[in-house]
């Protein structure tokens, strides 16, 4: 409103002063302008007075407006204190009757704990009246027995002791009998189960190869002119050429397949080509190596694929396609790989473990067999550090390291990768075994059986599986014979190696004998 009555003022100023400066300007202009001035003056007079009629106009609505509205904020802010009064009121009265409700619980609480202060009291003195009947029992009974309270409660704990010692000593032998066969039967069907959902060839794999001729005039252009041909085929493949008066064949003799599977497509290829000569033999066998390496790579890339294994090296991968030409025992490496892999896979779904990790530990338990023809040490140790090289999995490391017993298993995939690895070596038709050494070993088997103490014969059965000791029964009581079974077993794993387990049975038998005559 201040404002509003400022600006009026202010306008009326100005209204005149543009009067005097027209005065002015008349004066100025003297004659010539007086009419109009006068005129112009009327003018602005009735300009100014009705500007000042509509300005007042205005101020007054304002003012009006100004004041309904607060009127009307009066009138909320008084209707808000109102209903504040009222709700304080109505807790007011709640609260007055809460105030009286706590009063009642206060009084009825001060009437219980009487009432419990009175029981107490009455409790106790019944408690003193027992102690004085029980006191006055133990001094009869000890009259009676003629003992105090602590030797019978001694004598009390003593049978107590026996008793139970009885009954926990036949409890945890009963649950170690029944743990053992639970065990034993659980472990058999998991392994049963196991290698019957596997199922592989028997070893077929030998150290020699036989490359067909056409005719037999073929091997003397294989020897060639004063055997340089032939000499030349031995020191470029690394084998041995064997021929002799077979008909239309030439043996290729070496240890490594590898090179043995060279020299052999390299003789062929020769063969079909007929150009025989010491340049020409290099030039094929360059090309065949090539054609080997990329065949590797096939063979590795294959062998994932067929157990669902991702993310290898490249490198690694040519590693394990290197084991297609490794054998052992006429196994081949990469086919005993294999089956170790998907046994250690079936094994590990059997105990809910991780399937793919078991796996590729089992792919890569013998994976230092690719390169030991190559590097000093054993396929173990280079397995592992071939393992460490590309970053693989601790699990896997330590599955290589611990499948021969040299280091102690630190996870149970490692574990399952040991039995696999010997369930795949020992089944029937996994592996080759000479006459010889099948002998060897049997009398070996004996052998160590007889040189302990006590034994009068033993007889190693079921292709040495199995060790059957007959003791003296005249030196041997029951039980030292479970010590000879454990220093027998004990024996023979410190100083044979063996495919598979061996069981040992030892026998005690007394037989009285009699002739009726």
């Amino acid at each position: 409103m201040n404002n509003i009555i400022f600006s009026i003022l202010l306008y009326i100023i100005g209204l005149i002063s543009g009067l005097g400066l027209t005065i002015l300007v008349a004066h100025i202009k003297k004659n010539n302008a007086s009419l109009e001035a006068i005129k112009i003056v009327e003018e602005a007079k009735n300009n100014a007075e009705n500007m000042k009629k509509q300005l007042i106009d205005n101020a007054q609505k304002e003012i009006e407006v100004a004041k309904n509205e607060a009127m009307e904020f009066v009138k909320e802010k008084k209707e808000e204190i109102k209903n504040s009064e009222k709700h304080l009121l109505q807790r007011e009265a709640s609260m007055d009757k809460r105030d009286e409700l706590y009063q009642k619980r206060e009084s009825i609480l001060d009437e219980k704990e009487e009432k419990l202060n009175t029981k107490a009291n009455e409790i106790q003195e019944e408690k003193g009246k027992v102690d004085e009947l029980r006191n006055e029992q133990i001094e009869q009974l000890q009259k009676i027995s003629a003992m105090t309270k602590e030797e019978a409660r001694e004598a009390l704990l003593d049978d107590v002791k026996v008793s139970m010692a009885k009954q926990i000593g036949q409890y945890i032998k009963e649950q170690e009998i029944e743990a053992k066969l639970t065990a034993d039967k659980k472990a058999k069907e998991m392994l049963i189960s196991s290698m019957q959902r596997y199922a592989a060839d028997i070893a077929s794999d030998q150290t020699v190869t036989v490359v067909d001729l056409p005719n037999d005039d073929m091997k003397g252009r294989i020897i060639g002119r004063e055997g340089r041909n032939i000499r030349t085929i031995e020191a470029v493949c690394g084998v041995d050429l064997i021929i002799d008066d077979t008909p239309e064949a030439v043996v290729v003799s070496s240890f490594d397949p590898l090179r043995r599977e060279i020299a052999r497509i390299t003789l062929e290829t020769l063969i079909k080509d007929g150009r025989i000569h010491p340049t020409r033999i290099e030039e094929i066998y360059d090309k065949v190596s090539k054609d080997i390496k990329q065949k590797i790579i096939e063979y590795g890339n294959d062998a994932l694929f067929e157990l669902g294994i991702t993310r290898v090296d490249p490198s690694l991968v040519e590693i394990i396609g290197k084991l297609h030409f490794r054998t052992s025992y006429g196994q081949n490496a990469l086919q005993h790989s294999l089956e170790v892999a998907q046994l250690s896979g079936v094994i590990a779904s059997e105990f809910s473990e991780d399937v793919n990790l078991a796996k590729r530990a089992g792919l890569l338990h013998d994976i230092g067999k690719a390169i030991d023809h190559d590097i000093e040490g054993s396929h173990v140790e280079l397995g592992m550090n071939i393992a460490k090289k590309f970053h693989e999995n601790e699990v896997v490391i330590n599955s290589i390291a611990s499948h021969h017993g040299d280091t102690e298993a630190t996870s149970f995939i490692a574990n399952i990768v040991a039995i696999a690895d010997s369930l795949s070596a020992s089944r029937p038709g996994a592996r080759n075994d000479s006459l010889e050494n099948y002998i060897q070993r049997l009398s070996q088997l004996e052998e160590v059986g007889n040189t302990v103490d006590g034994v009068d014969k033993a007889y190693a059965l079921q292709a040495g599986r199995e060790l059957r000791v007959i003791v003296k029964p005249e030196e041997v009581d029951d039980l030292m014979a479970h010590k000879i079974a454990k220093d027998v077993k004990e024996k023979i794993e410190s100083t044979m190696k063996y495919p598979g387990t061996v069981k040992i049975t030892v026998v005690r038998e007394v037989r009285a004998e009699e002739e009726a005559k």
